[in-house]
């Protein structure tokens, strides 16, 4: 029997709620407005498809999102603390938001009350499905039968091997959001420029521009491939996900594109679709489509 302990993730995981539910993985949501006064709960208050819809409805509004609170996370801790569970929770990458910080504020505040409570808080580096590729391998560990201390070890250990290979509808909401960074500096001030993105240890960094969906989307199955032959071994080895924005058909076709073009490595139901969800989409725009590929635990 493995050992028992919870798993617990910041919502920026982006895990479907029925794998979570499976998986007994604890979810404490983002916030998201699109007036900047009146937030509501992801998933709890307002589905990701929902989300998208009013991005989509509502073109030139930028919706925002608030991390969760220490008090989310006092009221995730408190029960496990009472009944000696030990906790790892899997945060967004500190450089992307704080919610890592409420989480440690949320532990000290626990631990006056039950100083035995074992508490571990990994700031991932990784973000959206990036994320949720690592609470899944946290999650197989102990499924498996590893312990508390040995899981902790391993997702320290593999969290600097996720990539995410991806592009955009368009630079407006990296623009909006203040994400740009670099990626600005490639596509500069030219109209429907679409931009090809790597993200790693919570960064982003230019991979290449075109006016062309196809021509960005066919770069980010180059860039997985070159990522593949640099890092050696086999694809067996990694554990790899579509994500996507607003566009689920579109999804659908590009994950058939990515295992023809890989010929044969990898099969359709190797590489599941997860929906980005608000904390990055705010950033992304509706339209984000990509690869995540992260060495498997």
């Amino acid at each position: 029997m493995s050992e028992q302990f919870q798993i617990i993730s910041d919502g920026s995981c982006d895990l479907p709620p029925g794998i979570t539910a499976q998986k007994r993985i604890r979810v404490i949501p983002f916030y998201v407005s699109f007036d900047g006064k009146d937030y509501r709960k992801e998933l709890e208050e307002i589905d990701i498809r929902e989300f998208y819809q009013e991005m989509v409805n509502r073109k030139g509004v930028y919706p925002k999102t608030s991390l969760p609170s220490v008090q989310d996370y006092m009221d995730a801790f408190l029960p496990y603390a009472a009944e000696h569970i030990p906790m790892l929770v899997l945060c967004i990458s500190t450089k992307l938001s704080g919610s890592m910080q409420s989480a440690l504020s949320a532990r000290e505040l626990v631990l006056e009350d039950y100083p035995d409570a074992k508490i571990r808080i990994i700031d991932t580096t990784l973000c959206t499905v990036l994320q949720g590729l690592l609470v899944l391998e946290a999650a197989a560990m102990q499924e498996r039968g590893a312990g508390f201390e040995e899981t902790v070890r391993r997702m320290e250990a593999i969290k600097t091997t996720g990539r995410i290979f991806f592009t955009v509808g368009n630079l407006e909401y990296l623009q909006a959001g203040g994400r740009i960074g670099r990626v600005a500096g490639i596509a500069g001030s030219l109209l429907g420029i679409r931009p090809v993105i790597t993200m790693k240890e919570g960064e982003i960094f230019p991979s290449g521009i075109s006016r062309s969906r196809k021509k960005t989307l066919d770069k980010t199955i180059d860039l997985l491939k070159e990522f593949l032959q640099k890092c050696g071994g086999t694809i067996r080895k990694y554990s790899l996900a579509v994500g996507f924005g607003y566009d689920r058909e579109e999804a659908e076709e590009y994950r058939k594109m990515v295992v023809e073009r890989l010929g044969g490595l990898l099969r359709l139901e190797d590489l599941p679709l997860y929906q980005i969800g608000a904390t990055i989409g705010v950033h992304t725009g509706p339209h984000p489509l990509g690869l995540g590929i992260l060495e498997r635990a």
